[in-house]
């Protein structure tokens, strides 16, 4: 059985300090800029914010990942240049890094860096994860949503890597054109600038009959009823009336959250080495609670003992989850 580290999200130095609290084995985060994949107002780290957080961490003994997973556009390569040195000189634990650029220009300033691969970089097969092994020096590679547990059990004997699997939170599946969409509604780039649904571009309107409409931009996304609760705000999570569904259908992914705690045991022993927890946007309450929650689960498991994990359902969006689908059927 691996080592099972717990991965956790800290948008904020607070929410670094509670996940740390509350028993996470590492923290991801990133600075305030567009060089991670969460660019929005009111999150993530100041520089000098970076540096004590770091040695927060450490001093609990937990680890801080620092999140590089955006692509550089042309001409902006050096704000990625300026965040992997300043990371490097905190000495910050590994770098999520999803452009290749990027992690060839880190192998060979910083050759001692770990490296993390970004689930942006979208590699799923033993051959493209071995090609950035080989090529940058990866040590870990964060798997899309997508795999089945057999899948994940096939793809361990065959890679020369850690493995680390979302195993709660949002259900994005990234990189896959949906992204392009949020683009074109606002002008801001998830993948280059790290800026989905950015709130300023968001606006809720209460409609006559009490149903309440989302809009991004120019464009309606969605409409929910009095008693719905309202999904995040993203075109890819939205409702569309078409020729074959006049009533209105989620036509690119449901607003459903992933918690596969059931899986945990399953995820372990097919060689998964750390699970990540979403939600650098979450609160410093959610990230308690949920971290708490998964802390209990794996020490259980690790101790032979059947885990007793808390009713997450709650904390999920939408009030629907995800939960067995990924034990034998890949969801799509």
């Amino acid at each position: 059985m691996t080592t099972a580290e717990l991965v956790c999200p800290a948008g904020t130095p607070a929410a670094l300090r509670t996940a740390v609290d509350a028993g996470a084995d590492a923290v991801y985060c990133g600075f305030q800029n567009a060089t991670n994949a969460r660019n929005f107002p009111g999150l993530n780290f100041t520089p000098d914010e970076m540096a004590e957080g770091v040695a927060y961490a450490h001093r609990k003994g937990a680890k801080v990942l620092l999140a590089l997973n955006t692509f550089p556009p042309a001409g902006k390569f050096g704000l990625w240049q300026e965040a992997a040195d300043l990371g490097a000189k905190y000495g910050v634990d590994a770098m999520i890094v999803a452009d290749m650029g990027v992690a060839d220009w880190i192998r060979r300033t910083h050759p001692g860096q770990r490296l993390h691969l970004s689930v942006q970089a979208a590699a799923s097969s033993p051959e493209a994860i071995r090609y950035y092994v080989e090529a940058f020096g990866i040590r870990r590679v964060v798997l899309p949503r997508i795999l089945t547990v057999p899948e994940i059990r096939a793809l361990a004997a065959e890679i020369p890597c850690e493995i680390e699997t979302f195993i709660f939170g949002n259900h994005g599946l990234m990189v896959e054109g949906r992204c392009s969409l949020t683009n074109y509604a606002t002008g801001l780039s998830t993948n280059m600038g790290g800026v989905c649904s950015p709130a300023n571009d968001v606006e809720y309107r209460r409609e006559a009959d009490g149903s309440m409409s989302t809009r991004l931009g120019a464009f309606t996304i969605d409409r929910f009823a009095p008693d719905e609760t309202a999904g995040y705000p993203t075109i890819c999570k939205g409702r569309y009336r078409a020729p074959c569904r006049p009533d209105g259908y989620y036509a690119f992914e449901e607003p459903i959250s992933l918690n596969l705690s059931r899986l945990l045991p399953d995820l372990m022993a097919a060689g998964v080495h750390a699970f990540k927890i979403e939600g650098r946007q979450r609160s410093r309450a959610y990230v308690r609670q949920v971290v708490a929650a998964f802390r209990a689960a794996v020490d259980s498991i690790r101790a032979g003992r059947e885990p007793e994990l808390a009713n997450l359902l709650a904390l999920t969006e939408g009030q629907k989850e995800t939960q067995g689908a990924f034990k034998t059927k890949t969801w799509r």
